[in-house]
């Protein structure tokens, strides 16, 4: 009875040891598998946050270039501008001028030439009124195209600001990485 249980507490000792290998090895498998997966997940986080990056900087090249145009298309707009207010100038002068001319006119000749000569003025006034109707155009389309170009501005302070916080997300994932390896 004795032999036989030493046998069945060696027996048990023996399960024992082996169940905590087994324990042990699966634990370890697991660990291993753990990291692997964690690695494999902040890899992939990194690889978007790149790819992020990558087409916020493309938008905002995009963007530059619709705006360097658009400076462009502002500069022209301004000399046209200065153009239409000397060209203003030049038509309110020389309406001054018509004046003068109808009252030294209406002085000096007869009541036929008279009418004859008011037609005449008053269908140089009506060009010069529908030269002014195109000029008023022309300043309004320049006005709507400034507010565009300030909401595209605004826009890509935005993206600018957005493409400054996934930076720091990126350096921030990278310690983390680095200080898990270590």
């Amino acid at each position: 009875q004795l032999q036989r249980q030493r046998q069945q507490r060696q027996q048990q000792r023996r399960q024992q040891l082996q169940q905590q290998r087994q324990q042990q090895l699966q634990q370890r498998r697991q660990q291993l598998r753990q990291q692997r997966q964690q690695q494999l997940q902040q890899q992939l986080q990194q690889q978007q946050l790149q790819q992020q990056l990558l087409q916020q900087q493309r938008q905002q090249r995009r963007q530059q270039l619709r705006q360097q145009r658009q400076q462009q298309q502002q500069r022209q707009q301004r000399q046209q501008q200065l153009r239409q207010q000397r060209q203003q100038r030049q038509q309110r002068q020389q309406q001054l001028r018509q004046q003068q001319l109808q009252q030294q006119q209406l002085q000096q000749q007869p009541q036929q030439q008279r009418q004859q000569q008011q037609r005449q003025q008053q269908q140089r006034q009506q060009r010069q009124q529908q030269q002014l109707q195109q000029r008023q155009q022309q300043q309004r389309q320049q006005q709507q195209q400034q507010r565009q170009q300030r909401q595209q501005q605004l826009r890509q302070q935005q993206l600018q600001q957005q493409q400054r916080e996934q930076r720091q997300l990126q350096r921030q994932q990278q310690l983390g990485v680095k200080n898990y390896h270590v």
